[in-house]
């Protein structure tokens, strides 16, 4: 595990709030060099402490107003089917997250779309032929009160 200190913490919290931060600007905003906090995010994007960086994009705007999470439940619970559908759902495109879960059933999917007959066929034609997939349930978000929260670091 990586040694994370205060100024390295400084550095996480600042560019979390703004990724596109130039290098002189994070320097003057935790008190360090140019240089030096330079070596610092290198180290931590070498460590993969930080694993990217990217815009937050309004999916409204791009048509993809309708959030859904859906719960997933599969016919047998053994390594074979998990890797299989696994790599089905690494495949699909809809699906922006996908996470095993412990509890009343195996996976949690965060999906969007236009629309809900969109989401409806993708879930006839695409998510429940799925290698294994036995039940789903779907949970359409009416508002999303908080997203893209930073860590606290």
């Amino acid at each position: 595990m990586t040694e994370i200190d205060r100024t390295d913490r400084r550095i996480l919290q600042e560019l979390q709030r703004d990724g596109r931060l130039a290098n002189v600007e994070l320097a003057e905003r935790i008190g360090l060099s140019p240089t030096a906090t330079g070596e610092r995010l290198r180290r931590l994007q070498k460590d993969g402490v930080i694993t990217g960086f990217g815009a937050r994009i309004a999916p409204g705007k791009l048509g993809l107003g309708l959030l859904v999470f859906v719960e997933v439940s599969l016919d047998k619970t053994t390594p074979d089917v998990f890797e299989r559908f696994a790599e089905a759902v690494r495949r699909a495109p809809e699906v922006l997250e996908c996470h095993m879960v412990a509890g009343g059933f195996d996976y949690l999917i965060k999906t969007r779309f236009g629309t809900m007959s969109a989401y409806r066929r993708f879930l006839g034609e695409g998510l429940l032929s799925l290698p294994g997939v036995r039940e789903t349930r779907t949970y359409a978000v009416m508002e999303e009160v908080k997203t893209d929260g930073p860590l606290p670091v």
